[in-house]
């Protein structure tokens, strides 16, 4: 398992590990209907009982591929806008 000091990680009442992306966003792999994926949400609720909202996005693995090797893509866009 990989680590870094600058990324926090939880772990849900199902035991599913995720990284913590802001206040109320996660990232966490699962398995759903036997395939797995990347899914990225937002959460409600109080902070000791934060619930699943509709907004979010899950990646295969696949689309989690190409996401990662257009990252300096879409750094050059971040540049050209302004950060």
């Amino acid at each position: 398992e990989v680590s870094n000091a600058d990324v926090k990680v939880g772990v849900n009442e199902s035991g599913e590990k995720y990284v913590v992306w802001g206040k109320k966003r996660r990232a966490t792999v699962r398995q759903f209907k036997g395939a797995t994926f990347l899914d990225i949400r937002e959460f409600y609720g109080d902070d000791n009982d934060l619930k699943p909202g509709k907004k979010g996005i899950s990646l295969n693995k696949e689309q989690w591929e190409a996401l990662k090797k257009s990252t300096d893509v879409i750094d050059s866009f971040f540049a050209k806008i302004g950060k």
